[in-house]
């Protein structure tokens, strides 16, 4: 890796850092530098005619994953993909992996199964720190979130903000729902002051009622929108 990739990764892991508690493990691989294979396991997971771009992201992905593993004392081992096509991690951990062409992050965590406090659900999205073009808004965001972003002075990036949070969230909630739905399943209100965001659930998703909230934070910077999601108790 060259100290220009280097420099940028340890930029962005001080910026998402803060985002998670101290117990859950952090780490960062980058797509654009060579990042080792995946195990055969995780590898024959992807489809044959998957681009280079694709392996890229993928390895890299499964490259910062094992590396959280290993932070919280687990051996790193295959992490599959599953029929839903979410990530099966090892009895024991939770989880969650983004990337995108310049960047793969994983969070990890080795939860107490006595713990008051232990961590039962994690979402990360990463996101260039492009604006989402207004065409898309209405696939992405409600009516009242749209009303929001028009009152924004940086209503695309915002927008991104949204669409990245409400896939943080969306993966947050999977690990104990299993269930699909799309962007309308959530609306969300967000605090830019204390770069904060709250996902309400707009149907039951057992073992979620409708009006429950799911809490995360945000962090841009380094080129990238980067969401996050915890779930405890």
């Amino acid at each position: 890796m060259t100290t220009d990739l280097l420099t940028q990764d340890q930029e962005r892991h001080s910026l998402v850092r803060p985002l998670f508690g101290a117990d859950i493990a952090l780490a960062i691989a980058n797509p654009l530098a060579d990042p080792p294979a995946p195990f055969a396991e995780e590898a024959a997971c992807l489809s044959p005619n998957a681009v280079a771009k694709r392996h890229r992201e993928f390895a890299a992905g499964r490259a910062a994953a094992h590396q959280a593993m290993a932070q919280v004392g687990h051996a790193p081992t295959a992490i599959p993909v599953g029929k839903n096509r979410a990530p099966v991690w090892p009895d024991g951990l939770v989880g969650s992996i983004s990337h995108t062409h310049s960047c793969a992050m994983a969070v990890v965590a080795k939860p107490d199964p006595a713990g008051p406090d232990r961590v039962r659900g994690l979402g990360i999205d990463v996101e260039e720190d492009k604006p989402l073009a207004d065409d898309l808004w209405p696939a992405i965001c409600s009516a009242q979130e749209q009303d929001w972003l028009r009152a924004q002075t940086n209503p695309g990036q915002m927008a991104k903000v949204i669409f990245s949070a409400k896939e943080a969230a969306y993966k947050c909630q999977f690990i104990l729902s299993a269930r699909y739905y799309g962007f309308d399943g959530m609306e969300l209100t967000i605090d830019v002051a204390q770069a904060s965001f709250a996902a309400r659930f707009c149907a039951d998703q057992p073992p979620f009622s409708c009006g429950e909230f799911i809490h995360g934070r945000f962090a841009i910077g380094a080129g990238l929108i980067v969401t996050a999601a915890e779930l405890r108790g």
